[in-house]
């Protein structure tokens, strides 16, 4: 792939479910270190930068000898917080990478970008199989429902599909939060208003859905825990360790 690509790692400090998770230690170093520090080992990108409004998250990866930089507005997500660093950047294709997915993995960042061979694509992310009952009732767990050509057609914290019919095998796929724009498409979308279903379900990617852009889903293997609660921390720290 020709097009200049880089990373971008949202992170901000004070989380809703889990203030300071970013700083928690696992293995030995911060979450947000293992997401970058991972990302940065995957060799795709001609640069990572944590983008934050926090001078604790800021310092950690400066003085680690990583790229970060302060947000000058406060966002509401962390798309509009990397659109905000991203609009002065020559650059053709942003990944989205969340600060609490300490378990980057080169594979699946690969796949991504490849969808961008493909012209008509504008924003592209990862989903991973979701087979546990409980988490796919859980509304911490965001699913989506693709097209047979893994477009998405719905984004939603309730279980779909719905099993209506109890004899069939029906997939379900968790939306990993891990995306891929064209920078156009990453800046257009901050010039949009939050849209209704977004602001119901909290699910930023479903302004894209509203405004007519549908994601391309790259189906990938398990990520590992993402970091959304203590008891996700627990998790990582029993199941996981980063770069594995």
């Amino acid at each position: 792939m020709q097009e200049k690509a880089i990373a971008m790692i949202p992170a901000r400090y004070a989380a809703t479910r889990f203030p300071g998770k970013l700083m928690q230690e696992l293995a030995g170093k911060p979450i947000i270190r293992h997401t970058y520090d991972n990302t940065m080992a995957t060799g795709l990108f001609d640069e990572v930068i944590v983008v934050t409004d926090s001078e604790i998250i800021f310092k950690e990866i400066t003085d680690n000898g990583g790229r970060a930089v302060m947000s000058v507005h406060e966002h509401e997500s962390g798309t509009d917080r990397i659109a905000e660093a991203a609009a002065s950047l020559d650059v053709s294709i942003i990944v989205n990478v969340q600060g609490d997915t300490p378990f980057v993995k080169k594979e699946p960042l690969e796949n991504l970008l490849r969808e961008f061979n493909d012209a008509s694509v504008q924003v592209a992310s990862l989903m991973q199989p979701l087979t546990d009952p409980e988490l796919i009732s859980d509304p911490n767990y965001v699913k989506v429902a693709v097209d047979i050509n893994f477009n998405s057609l719905f984004f939603s914290r309730s279980v779909i599909p719905y099993p209506r019919n109890k004899q069939i095998a029906i997939p379900y796929y968790e939306h990993i939060g891990v995306y891929a724009f064209r920078k156009s498409a990453l800046l257009e979308f901050t010039s949009w208003p939050i849209t209704p279903l977004e602001d119901a379900e909290k699910v930023e990617c479903l302004r894209y859905l509203e405004n007519g852009v549908p994601l391309r889903m790259v189906l990938t293997d398990f990520m590992g825990v993402e970091i959304d609660t203590p008891e996700d921390l627990e998790r990582a720290k029993k199941e996981n360790q980063p770069g594995n």
